[in-house]
Parts: structure tokens; sequence; C-alpha cells
């Protein structure tokens, strides 16, 4: 994003919040929703207090906000480093713009760090989908051009695994208060050869987000009786049911608008879209009694071409029809962002963006209306082992995507010659993954999710604003999701990203219907299979088998 672009951004911001300050203070007045008379801690508890900046239900937060965090949240830098310490060190940091988020926040959160620093950053920003191009590049040449970069765990292999990064310094763990992340994010995650590389600034997996108005809508209960529609009119548990209302919804309406059920994101997204057939397969695909769904774990055979994939792809391809005319042009940015929290449609699959973006995004119409739970189960699942679907004596199966793994910060070997800067930019990536700051990005928009067991403190969050039905939904389909017994672990193997981007070229062939689900799967598996063997089999198998525990 060019400077003078990010600066009209946020002087848009300030203008628009200034009109939404008296609207919005008038609304928490009469509700009360943010009295603090329940006993919450004093108002000068940091945690509060960042927590109250600008308040839920007061409009998006913008650069003003993030620097207010940023210098609240500051004392644990200071405690590690001097005041002035770093001036004359100069780090640049490469990361995302993705919905003017990612980065944009990053300066904010740091303005007041390098103030008292003396630091100074320059930013790399990029568009999701050009992202791992960018980084692809990187890894190629090996001519790295940043400090810093904001990364997510599958890249591990490629970039760490290179010596491309630097080792986590023990004050750093200290500083960040490590072990306060949850389980499914420590190592190996954030590691290799048992080395630590990454302050985690996130939590990722894909949750169901649903409209509560239409599944509670005696218009639609009504009409889905009189249609034959299977069992009581309510939110589905199980992709069978998604598709099945998908097709009900078609033509209908609510609230004199056009209704939709499903929405899925389609256009190519650098890899990142690939996880979203992912999420509709991972049920079909994933047995509880089988770590892999992508690979065989012995050879790295792909499974994208086997029965479950293929009915995944089969899904997207028969659901087209009753989603939004123009769903071919739709990445998952327009599916979460621009449709569902826009009004249109009533599902959709995400990270955890739509829950903390429903109630604290000026875009949002839908804070109301918002329901969550962990993906979509399948009535049956498929048995690699024996090429046979099966019905378990448990009832659906479910298999929560825990797609990306969450952002880093890894600070690059680059800065190791000189210990000033090196310890200058672990200080900027320390701030960033700070527990009390963490605990803001988890709450706001801000391109992360929950990703500490103290993120999890529910009083917390209705002390912000969030009513509590709605905030105990979000956060028990983030937990829910990630302490599945069944959950789909991504694999942190190199070229990871390569094998989605090119499933993502053929899924668009699919998804024109220039070829059938079948033959797109087919012509995937073949790629996925050609750039195993440029890569080399027996290590991609090697690091496959550890990267699922085996």
């Amino acid at each position: 994003m060019k400077v003078d672009l990010h600066n009209r951004i946020l002087a848009m911001q300030a203008n628009r919040r200034e009109v939404l300050k008296g609207a919005a203070a008038g609304a928490l007045a009469a509700t009360g929703v943010l009295g603090l008379s329940s006993g919450r801690a004093a108002a000068d508890d940091l945690r509060t207090k960042i927590l109250q900046i600008p308040g839920v239900n007061k409009g998006s937060p913008g650069d003003a906000d993030w620097q207010k965090v940023g210098e609240l949240c500051l004392e644990p830098t200071k405690k590690n480093v001097t005041e002035g310490e770093f001036k004359g060190v100069e780090l640049s940091f490469m990361g995302l713009n993705n919905q003017n988020l990612h980065n944009l926040l990053f300066r904010g959160f740091l303005k007041p760090w390098e103030a008292y620093t003396g630091a100074k950053i320059t930013w790399i920003d990029l568009a999701q989908a050009d992202y791992s191009p960018r980084l692809q590049q990187t890894i190629a040449t090996g001519t790295v051009d940043f400090d810093i970069i904001e990364m997510g765990a599958p890249f591990e292999g490629d970039v760490c695994g290179k010596g491309l990064t630097s080792e986590m310094p023990d004050w750093v763990k200290q500083q960040i208060d490590f072990d306060d992340l949850v389980n499914y994010l420590k190592p190996p995650v954030g590691t290799w050869n048992g080395k630590q590389y990454r302050v985690t600034i996130d939590g990722d997996c894909h949750n169901f987000n649903y409209r509560t108005d239409y599944f509670s809508d005696a218009d639609l209960a009504k009409a889905w009786q009189a249609e034959g529609g299977k069992g009581d009119w309510g939110v589905p548990r199980t992709w069978q049911m998604v598709q099945a209302v998908t097709k009900f919804l078609k033509g209908k309406k609510i609230k004199g608008q056009d209704a939709y059920g499903y929405l899925d994101p389609t256009k190519p997204w650098g890899g990142f879209a690939f996880y979203f057939l992912g999420s509709r397969a991972t049920a079909y695909a994933k047995h509880p009694k089988d770590k892999a769904w992508l690979f065989d774990v012995d050879t790295m055979k792909p499974r994208v071409n086997n029965p479950a994939w293929v009915r995944a792809i089969q899904d997207v391809v028969d659901a087209l029809p009753s989603e939004p005319a123009d769903q071919l042009n739709a990445d998952p940015n327009t599916t979460g962002f621009q449709q569902f929290l826009g009004g249109t449609g009533s599902m959709c699959v995400w990270w955890g963006d739509v829950g903390s973006n429903a109630k604290t995004n000026d875009q949002s119409v839908i804070g109301d209306v918002c329901g969550f739970d962990i993906l979509p189960g399948s009535d049956d699942v498929y048995n690699s082992a024996t090429g046979a679907w099966e019905k378990l004596d448990s009832g659906p199966n479910f298999s929560p995507n825990m797609a990306y793994l969450g952002w880093g910060v890894y600070v690059m070997a680059r800065v190791d010659s000189d210990s000033k800067k090196q310890k200058a930019a672990w200080s900027a990536a320390a701030h960033l993954g700070g527990k009390d700051l963490s605990l803001w990005t988890a709450a706001y928009p801000s391109g992360f999710q929950p990703y500490r067991n103290s993120h999890f403190n529910i009083d917390e969050w209705v002390a912000a604003g969030y009513d509590k039905p709605f905030i105990t939904s979000y956060l028990n389909s983030q937990a829910n999701s990630y302490n599945h017994p069944n959950a789909a672990i991504e694999p942190r193997i190199p070229g990871i990203f390569q094998y989605y981007s090119l499933a993502e070229d053929e899924l668009s062939k699919v998804y024109a219907g220039k070829v059938d689900a079948k033959t797109g799967a087919d012509n995937i598996a073949a790629a996925w299979e050609k750039l195993t063997d440029q890569l080399g089999r027996a290590k991609q198998v090697e690091l496959y088998k550890a990267s699922l525990g085996l």
C-alpha cells in the first residue's frame, strides 16, 4: 500500500469516527452495555483500559487507537530496553495490508515503541494474493531484503528450514509469556530442528458463521416444512444440511431482501483460497483414526482426488447456482467482509475475523444476528485405508480445519551480525506479540483471532461491550476447534503454498465449468506429484510425518 493511500485511509477513519462517536455514545448510554458496575477491575487496570479503546459498538478503531494501545502496552519493553537504546537502528518489516489491517495496525502499535527506543521502521506492504509469490521469490533467490516478517507457520519449512531466520532469545520468551499460548500453537509450531523462531500473534482455525435471524424466521421455517425439508428448520450441523439449506433458499426473501445460503469463495487468492475448499473437505476426508488428510504419510501421494475431496469440490459446483450471481469473482475477502458482514448470505466459513468484526467494524450490519460454531460435520467420512465411506457410531464426523496455524512475527538471520540491530528487531517482535496487546487484537478488527489461554476470559470481553451470549458463542467456536480431538492439522512442509496455488489454478477451471470435479481433482493431484518430486519426495515424507507428530 502506498503511503499516500495509507494516510488518506487514516484521515477518513478519523472523520468517520467523529461522526459515529455521538450516536454510539447515546446508544450505549441507553443500554448500559459498557457499565463497569459488575465488579470488573478498577478503571486503571491495563487490560480494562485497552479494551475500552474505542469500545465495542463505537465504530472501527483507527490509527489514534492503535497508537494509544501500543503506548499503554510498552511496560514489558521498558523492562528489557533503556530509552533511546536503539537510536540509529533502521529496520524493515514485510507483512500484509489485507482489509487495511495487519501492517497498518503494526505501524500504530510500534510508533510509541519507535519513540521510546529510537529505532526506525520502514514497511513493505503486500496484498494477500501477492504475499506468497513475493515470499517464494525471496526463498528461491535467498535474497532477504527485510529484517522482520509477518509470516504463517506453513512457511516455516521454506524459511526456517533454509536458515533464513534468527533464533528467539530467552528474554523474548519471558517478555511475551510464551507459556500462555494455546496448546496447538506450542512447539513444534514456531520451531524448526528444535529451535524457536516465532513470536505468535494469531491463532488460526476456520469456524462456521451463520445468521441467527435466518434460522429463527417463521416464514422460512414454514416454507421449509412445506417443501419437504429434512428435520426442523435450524442451523445446519452437517455439510449435507448446508447444501440442502443453500438450495432451499434460492429465490426466497428475508426482510425484503434476497436470501442466500452458503457463500463459497471461488476466485484464486494467492493460495489462501484453497483453505476454504479444505474446510468443506475435512469432515469428509479426515478420519478420526487417521492423522493425514492431504497426502498419504508414507508416499506423499495426494489425497486431493479421492472421493472425499471430489465430493467437496462437487458440493461447490452444485451450490454455486444458488449463491449470488457473481460468485465466481468472489475471493475470501468478498465472502467474509463485503457479503456476509454486509448482510448478504446466511452462512460462511472464515477465520475468526468475522466474529471480531461483527460488532466493531463500521461496515458490519449483522452484529446482533451473528452466531458461531465449529465447522459443520458430515453424515459419513471416507476411510482412505479401506477405500470406503463409513458412518461412525458416534454420529456425524467433525474435523475443524486449523487453517494456516496463525500469523507470527519472525526476525531474519541477517540481523544476527549486529547485536544492537538483532535486539531491536526482537524487541519490536516481542512488543507486537505481548500478552496484553494481544487481547486487544483478538477483540477488535486486526486480522488476528484468539490464541492465548488468557483470551478466553469472557468477563473481560463483556466489560469491553460484547454481550455475553454473542461472545460465548464466538469464543466457544474457537476453543472447541483448537481442542477438537479430530482437528485437521496443517503440514509445515516446504512448498505448501505452491501446492495450494496449483490447486487454485485447477479449481478455477472446475468452478467455471471447463472441467468436471473429478478431472479437476486429478489434475491437481498430478501437479502435486510433480512438485513433490521436484522438492524431493523422501524429504517431504519425512517432514510431513513430523508435522503430524508421526
